[in-house]
């Protein structure tokens, strides 16, 4: 086995549908695994399935509101039981709002939270014993440039993100005894659905962004699928409570 070979693994990939999920999917269907996609739309599921087993690994699809407590549970033992195991835990889906602060209602807030925050708590919580039973488990919590600063018009979102980096400091820790890694990664600005929706709700931001990255672009989301197949492979096995920036550089500059 090569440190990066996911042969033989099953990894879950909330949010795996479409943007940086996707291409996370992909990039570990590549590296040899067979992946269960998680999201709340069907169609951009079964879209989804058809792209990673043209790559020739076995993919299948849950259909699942990441933003309920159950929802979280049931997606989680559905995975596991379609292949009897579950190795890998890749916990991208998110959502956000987008306005100042102080016009947020607080289910507004509460969306944000339940789906940033408390989904990949519970999907967490419900994966361990598969993993720990596998005895060689990852999970990769997906934060965001927005976990190290603010951003002014999306508080929940930040603060979620935050969270999930120390989510994920205490999860390597509680963890590292049952062989389980828990690593983040923060993406900066990738080019999505999300990210364009955003370049047209608030002006002049992709300027911005391209100015302020070293790299002079915007990510794309398979950018972060190298970084995602090193910290879901043998290859990072003593690395663990990492929270790790994958953004051109943009959060390196004053």
């Amino acid at each position: 086995m090569t440190p990066f070979d996911l042969t033989g693994k099953v990894a879950v990939v909330t949010g795996g549908n479409g943007g940086i999920g996707l291409a996370i999917a992909c990039g570990l269907a590549r590296a040899g695994a067979d992946v269960v996609v998680v999201g709340r739309n069907a169609a951009k599921n079964e879209r989804a399935v058809r792209e990673i087993g043209v790559l020739g690994r076995t993919a299948h699809a849950l259909v699942a509101d990441l933003g309920i407590a159950d929802g979280c549970r049931e997606a989680i033992a559905g995975a596991a039981a379609i292949h009897g195991r579950l190795d890998i835990l890749v916990n991208n889906a998110g959502t956000n709002i987008r306005k100042p602060p102080q016009d947020y209602t607080l289910q507004e807030w509460q969306t944000v939270i339940d789906t940033n925050l408390t989904g990949v708590f519970v999907c967490c919580q419900a994966a361990y014993p598969h993993l720990k039973a596998a005895a060689h488990g990852k999970i990769i919590n997906i934060g965001s440039m927005t976990s190290i600063f603010g951003a002014s018009f999306a508080a929940p979102y930040s603060a979620s993100k935050g969270a999930v980096v120390q989510l994920t400091r205490a999860l390597a820790s509680a963890w590292a005894r049952d062989n389980i890694q828990v690593n983040a990664l923060l993406p900066g600005w990738i080019d999505t659905d999300l990210t364009r929706r955003a370049r047209v709700e608030v002006p002049g931001l992709h300027e911005r962004v391209e100015a302020r990255t070293p790299a002079g672009r915007w990510g794309l989301p398979e950018d972060l699928a190298g970084t995602a197949v090193f910290l879901a492979s043998p290859a990072s096995d003593f690395v663990t409570g990492v929270a790790l920036p994958v953004d051109g550089g943009y959060s390196i500059q004053a």
